[in-house]
């Protein structure tokens, strides 16, 4: 039986998660603070841990970031109550699994878990791995799209435009080749499928694709991690283990995150590199390795090195090949591609039966930013399909910054090419307010607003701390989760 923990200082959540989670098979733990959750971990360790973003006694980015320095392979989905994408990119990039925002919806949490428990969904995976090396087994690839000349494997596909097509060429131009590759690119515009795409189409595609997020990693585990160690090497090293870079012998390994490395595992991998040797933690033994390397940064290594943040001996050893992913804003033509792909993925995951987007919504995807790239239109599409009551996605089941988009004006400078997050945010806020003031609302609305303006005010007042507003405002927690419900899907009406 699988074990979850869950964290978070509301025990009528953890209550509720607790009988909702243990009737689909589950075996769950509470914690109601930091310290029992860390005394929860040092009982015994969960499959899963399911965190809320904000709790009594500690950050919740704090907490995550201590748990995956512990356990980098247990997946922690983050537990919020705003839509906040710049909040979703914070906690990815600390190495969360991914995020739910409150309320929770039973369908939606029950869905990112199982995805999340699948070995090849987590930040550090292991594929086409023999069952005697710790692995999963073969990915499963996804079916040509009728629009794409190739497939990639995953919950991904090839797009339709010129610029991806131009990467499509480079991939089948190196894959058969033993370089190594840097690819650049923004979190979440699918840096790692491409690099398993690099692999499926290489000579070693019969070998293990492994995947690590350095990010993810500490400066005290990441030795381990990658090179492995022996029993007794350092406190807590009750066994040996075998490193990511054995465990992909033969065959690829993906660094993804790489410049987040230190610098003193930076050494290590460079004379792993140039030896094609390693040695684990505490062992005497080197160990021959053949493995091609694919290494992935959202910043330009060059400037990392320039700046002494990366080692430039390090950088041209990986740098034998290179190419950029764009970000989805500059690949228009693929927005719908993908969101019809999401949106069969997601029919299939809820079995649903939505057909498609109506033409207004179609209109405000092509027409949004994306910061979060594929991944931000994957969660949009899936909490949209959620949502949906009829055949075709609306724009009542679409954040409102999103619907809205069309409708703000930014004053961008000219070093910068689309607004930044909290930008859209401040305008929604803005057009919210016009839309009051203007006698756009009605009395319901009106209503709504100034209740929400009021639970707002509580929460800033106590840092938003949920038990604490809930006594400021005389309510109990599940009624402020339900207002805020209800007036988040107030404005998804409107």
């Amino acid at each position: 039986m699988q074990q979850i923990l869950i964290i978070d200082d509301d025990r009528d959540i953890c209550l509720l998660l607790n009988r909702f989670l243990t009737r689909h098979g589950f075996k769950v733990t509470e914690a109601y603070n930091s310290k029992k959750a860390t005394e929860a971990l040092d009982n015994s360790v969960p499959d899963l841990v399911l965190c809320d973003f904000r709790l009594d006694d500690a950050d919740g980015s704090e907490l995550l970031v201590k748990i995956k320095e512990r356990y980098p392979h247990v997946p922690v989905i983050i537990m919020t109550g705003y839509s906040d994408i710049k909040t979703a990119v914070e906690v990815m990039k600390l190495g969360a699994y991914d995020y739910v925002t409150k309320p929770l919806f039973p369908d939606e949490i029950l869905l990112t878990i199982k995805k999340a428990l699948v070995s090849d969904a987590r930040p550090t995976h292991y594929t086409n791995v023999t069952p005697s090396s710790n692995g999963v087994g073969d990915k499963p690839a996804v079916k040509n799209d009728k629009k794409s000349d190739v497939s990639l494997t995953g919950e991904y596909v090839s797009g339709d435009s010129e610029v991806f097509r131009n990467i499509l060429r480079q991939i089948e131009l190196v894959a058969p080749t033993n370089f190594s590759i840097i690819i650049y690119g923004e979190s979440g515009s699918g840096k790692e499928v491409i690099a398993n795409e690099i692999h499926r189409r290489s000579k070693r595609k019969e070998k293990p694709f492994v995947a690590i997020d350095c990010g993810a990693l500490s400066k005290e585990l990441a030795g381990s991690e990658l090179f492995g160690h022996e029993k007794g090497a350092f406190t807590g090293a009750v066994n040996q283990k075998v490193g990511s870079f054995e465990l992909a012998n033969g065959g690829t390994i993906f660094l993804d995150e790489i410049a987040n490395l230190s610098y003193d595992i930076q050494v290590s991998l460079l004379r792993m590199v140039q030896e094609r040797k390693c040695r684990r933690v505490g062992g005497t033994k080197d160990i021959e390795l053949d493995v091609r390397i694919i290494v992935a940064s959202n910043e330009k290594l060059w400037e990392a090195a320039r700046k002494g943040k990366f080692r430039e001996d390090l950088y041209h050893r990986f740098n034998e090949f290179s190419f950029e992913v764009p970000p989805l804003r500059e690949r228009k033509e693929d927005i719908l591609l993908f969101a019809n792909h999401f949106l069969r993925i997601t029919n299939r995951e809820l079995e649903k039966q939505v057909k498609g987007f109506t033409p207004e919504v179609e209109a405000i995807f092509k027409n949004y930013v994306w910061f979060g790239n594929l991944r931000e239109l994957r969660n949009v599409v899936k909490r949209a399909v959620l949502l949906s009551d009829g055949e075709y996605v609306d724009v009542k089941t679409l954040p409102f910054e999103i619907s809205n988009f069309s409708k703000l004006q930014f004053d961008v400078s000219p070093a910068e090419s689309f607004p930044t997050v909290a930008a859209v945010a401040a305008k929604a806020d803005d057009l919210k307010g016009d839309a009051k003031r203007n006698g756009e609302i009605n009395l319901k609305s009106a209503s709504i607003d100034a209740e929400y303006e009021t639970i707002v005010q509580a929460l800033k007042q106590v840092n938003f701390n949920k038990s604490k507003a809930a006594r400021l405002l005389n309510i109990d927690r599940k009624t402020l989760y339900n207002k805020m419900k209800q007036y988040k899907e107030f404005n998804n009406l409107q």
